[in-house]
């Protein structure tokens, strides 16, 4: 029997989710800089972002960042970080996450919703398609800003 997963914005950052999101996030990006609970709840507690987090019997299993601010062109949005506990995916967990962000997204009045994914993250990319997202033909654009 599978337990049942419920989705829900982190509205407290302590020990137990900083542990978590420490132990999700390196099977994210092997590059990603160590979580450490200061840095959770400085993301958390912006404004703009609202983190959520799946949970199975209490554990957090997966997570994801939904990034929400104005600009000149109306209300846009960004998923970033998404990411489901390696042992746990294909069940329909980065579904509900991602499902959570666009309704996060649409009740605070965004317009769009974009996520960038790698091409060599071939099952992310199915998921984002399941979910409704549609590739666009753009440029992706970095400059470091590391001085």
């Amino acid at each position: 029997m599978t337990d049942a997963v419920v989705v829900e914005a982190l509205e407290q950052v302590g020990a137990e989710e900083t542990a978590a999101l420490a132990r999700l996030l390196p099977q994210l990006s092997s590059s990603a800089p160590p979580l450490d609970a200061a840095s959770l709840a400085t993301v958390a507690g912006h404004a703009a972002n609202t983190v959520f987090v799946a949970r199975s019997n209490g554990e957090i299993i997966g997570a994801c960042l939904l990034v929400v601010f104005p600009t000149t062109a109306g209300v846009r949005a960004l998923l970033e970080d998404v990411v489901v506990d390696s042992e746990r995916r294909g069940g329909g967990i980065g579904s509900a996450l991602v499902n959570a962000a666009i309704a996060g997204a649409r009740a605070a009045g965004a317009k769009t919703l974009d996520l960038t994914s790698r091409p060599s993250r071939e099952a992310a990319n199915r998921l984002y398609a399941r979910c409704g997202f549609e590739r666009r033909e753009t440029n992706v654009w970095r400059r470091e800003l590391r001085s």
